[in-house]
């Protein structure tokens, strides 16, 4: 009988088994330099392909990769795909991860933030509908984004820096070795198959889910939502929509114009983004139980859609509807998957070929940040040669808890969009826990080692919780809420002492050893804050004794043990670590209007109007 080859080397001297071991490391490296041999192979050279393979060559510059794109480069400036805009995690990836800060501070535009204004009457005068978002730019530096401009420049540094980039190609087939050697990708490029091989096969094809569709990873979600949008070659500037000097005064350093605009209503919301190009996108943003898709799903439709919701959008693209470039839609577009990486067999999926979640807040180059970070970690380690099946595992969970947070921001939210009390407080939120969690764990680099730190990762799994049920609060809030909100200026960032130092913080020089601390200090800040919410709602809801349905309300939130546990720390962190109160707009019982944020004239207006509002 044959003898297994280990006990056959075994018997072997030590200087033959040194001579063994040069002649199989000799033939691993010749293996590897062959041209059609790969360490990684990724199919789709969009945004997360193209971020991928350049981040993979950053991590470890002397990787084989190749990307195949079905479409040819150059692609078009401004006609192209939707994504224009970032926030802080993808800003801080493609500038500071990927070293692209010359592209975008010379060929892209510098964003003013976040500005949102929700709806009044029938939506004619902006001056008269509350605004949310910044009086001056925040530090951190966010972009707004031509995507066929931001591609392009990707492919073309790709190809200077050694990754072998085929746009124009075309993924027949990925055949997956089971015996941990190559895998066969089959391409069609130049009208010729080509046969490589590949350690590692990544999805980046977006919605055409190649792998998704092979392993029936599909995961549907409740949040359904449609959308629509063109790009139209007039620089339209919303901050010309109104004469009001009040309304021109609440701005100090920057213009309305360069922000990424939203135009709220019930269960809908519009975006206006300038592009650097000179065009602008628009695009409309529905919950389909209120809006249904039929409704503006073609061009015609749409503006018909804009006439009868957001008149002045309407009227200022039909001064240029001749400038129009383009019109797409998405229906149905959010998502998730069962997984997402498997370090046995080496596959991953990364960007829009695994999860979308929702337009609002722009998370979809930050997702793509987060997984090509957690990628790249695998794809490395693997072949340094450790055997990253389990440490897969790990990330695979935790990519997929992180995306079910977050996805818990949209889903059943969009009705609350024309309720501007509550939504001024969810916007802070959703603001200030993007970057005191998020934003923090990717800044510090610390995504890939969650599961390193147990008292992080169980500061995870608090913060889950807490997110979770702020965000249902929110609805419960919605249905009790019957108080409309006069006109005012609610400012996002400057007056706010928890958002200056959460924004801030993100950037912090953080040794490892201080990290979990700082983690831990922003779970208690949350708590603080979910406490402090839900404290002053209960305050200026529990009197309204004459309504059976707002006191069953308040009762259940008195009887909710997370709740109790979120206002016991309001209490206990309020005497020695106070937060602002500015960020909840609530009618004190028995007193008049009040105020978060600025008033009309731009004056810091939350000292002026303490006495009015309730809070604790």
């Amino acid at each position: 009988m044959t003898q297994p080859a280990r006990h056959r080397i075994s018997d072997l001297s030590a200087e033959k088994r040194a001579l063994l071991a040069r002649r199989l490391r000799t033939r691993a490296a010749d293996e590897a330099t062959r041209p059609d041999r790969y360490d990684a192979v990724i199919l789709g050279g969009g945004a997360a392909g193209l971020t991928l393979a350049l981040h993979l060559r950053r991590a470890r510059p002397g990787i084989r990769v190749l990307v195949a794109e079905r479409q040819e480069h150059p692609v078009p400036e401004a006609a192209h795909k939707v994504g224009e805009s970032t926030v802080e995690i993808a800003a801080h990836y493609l500038r500071d991860v990927l070293g692209l800060r010359e592209h975008l501070e010379t060929r892209q535009i510098r964003k003013f933030g976040l500005r949102m204004f929700f709806s009044d009457d029938d939506n004619t005068d902006i001056a008269g509908r509350v605004e949310l978002g910044s009086s001056v730019f925040p530090p951190l530096a966010t972009y707004q984004l031509d995507r066929g401009r931001l591609e392009n420049e990707l492919g073309a540094v790709c190809s200077r820096e050694g990754v072998d980039f085929l746009p124009g190609s075309k993924v027949l087939q990925v055949e997956f070795a089971t015996d941990g050697s190559h895998h066969r990708v089959r391409l069609l490029a130049d009208a010729q198959e080509r046969d490589v091989r590949a350690r590692w096969v990544i999805d980046a094809t977006g919605r055409s889910h190649f792998l998704e569709r092979r392993f029936g990873l599909r995961k549907e979600v409740g949040h359904k939502a449609n959308a629509a949008w063109f790009r139209l070659g007039h620089p339209i500037d919303l901050g010309t929509w109104s004469d009001d000097p009040d309304w021109h005064a609440r701005i100090r350093q920057g213009r309305r114009e360069l922000s990424t605009n939203h135009l709220m209503g019930p269960g809908y919301w519009v975006w206006l983004i300038r592009l650097a190009s000179g065009s602008i996108s628009i695009g409309i943003v529905a919950e389909a139980g209120t809006h249904p898709f039929e409704d503006f799903n073609t061009l015609e439709r749409a503006l018909d859609w804009l006439r009868a919701h957001e008149p002045q959008c309407a009227r200022a693209v039909e001064e240029h509807q001749d400038k129009i470039q383009d019109f797409r839609v998405m229906k149905d577009y959010s998502y998730s998957c069962d997984q997402v990486y498997d370090g046995r067999a080496r596959w991953c999926l990364t960007g829009e070929s695994g999860i979308f979640l929702d337009p609002l807040y722009s998370p979809g180059l930050d997702l793509i940040a987060v997984s090509n970070g957690l990628v790249a970690d695998l794809v490395t380690r693997s072949l340094d040669g450790e055997d990253v099946a389990v440490r897969a595992s790990v990330h695979d969970a935790l990519f997929r808890r992180v995306t079910d947070m977050w996805l818990a921001v949209y889903e059943n939210q969009y009705a609350l969009m024309g309720n501007a009390r509550v939504m001024v407080s969810k916007v802070i939120w959703d603001t200030a826990f993007y970057w005191g969690v998020f934003g923090l764990l990717f800044f510090q680099g610390r995504f890939p080692r969650v599961a390193d730190s147990p008292s992080v990762a169980a500061d995870l799994e608090r913060l889950a919780d807490i997110s979770n049920r702020v965000q249902a609060f929110f609805r419960e809030w919605a249905a009790i809420e019957d108080s409309p909100l006069e006109a005012r200026f609610v400012d996002l960032y400057s007056p706010l002492d928890f958002m200056v130092k959460l924004h801030a913080g993100m950037a912090d020089d953080l040794p490892d050893d201080r990290f979990p601390e700082r983690f831990s200090a922003n779970t208690t800040l949350f708590a603080q804050l979910a406490g402090q919410l839900i404290t002053a709602v209960i305050d200026a809801h529990g009197g309204r004794y004459g309504d059976d349905r707002v006191i069953a309300q308040v009762q259940s939130w008195q009887r909710d043990p997370l709740i109790a546990d979120l206002i016991a720390v309001h209490r206990r962190e309020r005497h020695h670590s106070p937060t602002s109160e500015g960020w909840i707009a609530l009618r004190a019982p028995g007193a008049g209007e009040g105020t978060a944020g600025h008033d009309g004239n731009g004056a810091d207006s939350m000292e002026q109007h303490s006495s009015e509002v309730s809070y604790v």
